[in-house]
Parts: structure tokens; sequence; C-alpha cells
């Protein structure tokens, strides 16, 4: 599926087994992936009417807005942290490429597996400890320390939710490694 801003001349990812519960849980993830992808389309331009919309509010209408900052932040980061899975499906995130021409396919395949192990790894503790934070200020009632104050359980929600997403990618990504032969990127 082309959203045209796929790189030129690289590999589209691999197609996992089209049957069997593990086929169905990445074609489940790939439409997570897409319907996370819109709404954080979305939450981009959203961030840029608000932040557009203080600037002609404060400097031409001197009207003053306190929330407007806060609600861009907000939802940047839930952009930025829900589309993680989807960048990581289409192999999207920074790797170490140059490698790739001096190895051959089976090792690039090992390299890879290594790669998204350690990645896996990386995710799911960050994943756990942004559920940890999410609950410590949902029962505490912590909210940020502007006059609008919102809750922070709103931006370390999204952060655990994007980074869940991202590790259950990834883990996905590993499996299908594991279990399809001659699978390279």
């Amino acid at each position: 599926m082309s959203h045209g801003f796929e790189l030129e001349g690289r590999e589209a990812p691999p197609t996992p087994p089209v049957g069997g519960p593990l086929g169905q849980l990445v074609r489940l993830q790939a439409r997570v992936n897409n319907g996370v992808l819109v709404l954080s389309m979305l939450a981009l331009l959203a961030a840029c009417a608000i932040l557009t919309g203080s600037v002609f509010l404060r400097y031409f209408l001197k009207v003053p807005t306190d929330w407007q900052d806060e609600m861009s932040v907000f939802l940047l980061v839930g952009a930025v942290f829900m589309c993680g899975a989807y960048v990581q499906s289409q192999r999207g995130h920074i790797g170490i490429e140059a490698l790739a021409g001096f190895f051959s396919p089976a090792a690039n395949r090992l390299r890879l597996l290594f790669c998204d192990a350690a990645s896996f790894a990386f995710c799911a503790f960050f994943s756990w400890k942004s559920w940890s934070m999410l609950h410590e200020a949902f029962v505490e009632g912590q909210t940020t320390s502007s006059s609008w104050a919102p809750p922070l359980w709103i931006p370390y929600g999204l952060m655990a939710t994007g980074m869940t997403l991202l590790s259950l990618q990834i883990l996905l990504q590993v499996i299908t490694a594991l279990t399809t032969k001659g699978a390279s990127k």
C-alpha cells in the first residue's frame, strides 16, 4: 500500500504467513496501525490549527490564551508515540542499513532479528514504565503546573498505549522472522 512517502528503491517489509493465528494478528495490528495513523494525522493538523489560531488571537485580537501550548504538546506527544508501531511496520525507524551490504542475506536476517529483539526489550521496558507513570498520575490526580492544569494521565496514557503498540509490532516481527523462511527485511 502506497501512502506517497516511501523511500525510492526501498524494499517492502516482509509479508507474514497468510493463514493461521499469526497472520490474523499481523493483519489486526496493521489495521490498528492504519487507524492510529489517520488519527495521528488529524492530531497534527489540530495542533497546527490550535497554534495558528493562538497566534492570531494573541497578536491580532489581543485575546490571551493559556491552554494552546499544552494542548498542542499533548497532541504532538500522542501523534509521535502512537505512530511508532506504524513506522516500525514499514521498517522506517533508524537502522544501520550501511551494514546490510557487507552481510549475506542470512547474516542480515540474523542482524535484523537481533536488532528487533533488542528493540523489543527496550520498548517493552519503556512501555511498562509508561504504564506505571500513567497509574501513578491517575491515582494521585497529577496535573501540569499551568493555569489550565490538564491531567497528566492524558499524555502518559498516549505514551503507554503507543509504546505498547510498538512493542507488539516488534514482537510480531520477531515471531514472523522466526517462523517465516527467507524473510530478509
